[in-house]
């Protein structure tokens, strides 16, 4: 049986407070914006009293096989004090990218509906040498981004 629309509509927010929800049992001022137009999900002032924007992307358990960590169609620009927070539910990882880095990482698409949008792929798809089973795992060149906690955040 399928994913219910009612789940896939609101996987995104449901985590987007569980992670903020984390940010805040780590002792984070977050504030969370009452309207959603500029891919901010949450801003965070930190000690020093500066002030950093949150974009959450998340992918949920359900998505195809091969795809727990693809995050496409992205459209952003180099924003200064701007990080994303991406998690996978399947690999339960979740990495953290200034604006600029998830620019040098990504790939933008040259062409079609999505030009100009960016995608990132953490994760690859192999098979289990002992039992033959496909497996999802964190790229190699991604593992520095892999985060715990959101103590870079402090």
């Amino acid at each position: 049986m399928g994913v219910s629309f009612r789940h896939s509509a609101g996987f995104g927010k449901r985590m987007e407070y569980n992670l903020v929800g984390k940010m805040l049992m780590e002792g984070l001022d977050v504030y969370l914006p009452l309207v959603d137009d500029h891919g901010v999900d949450c801003v965070i002032k930190k000690e020093d009293g500066t002030f950093i924007e949150i974009q959450i992307k998340a992918r949920s358990n359900e998505v195809l096989d091969g795809d727990a960590a693809l995050f496409a169609a992205i459209n952003h620009e180099l924003t200064p004090n701007f990080y994303f927070v991406f998690y996978s539910e399947r690999l339960d990882l979740m990495w953290i990218l200034s604006s600029e880095k998830f620019l040098r990482e990504c790939v933008t698409n040259k062409n079609g509906k999505n030009a100009g949008r960016h995608s990132i792929w953490f994760n690859g798809n192999r098979k289990d040498k002992k039992t033959g089973q496909k497996k999802e795992y964190c790229k190699k060149q991604f593992e520095k981004y892999i985060c715990k906690d959101f103590s870079r955040f402090h």
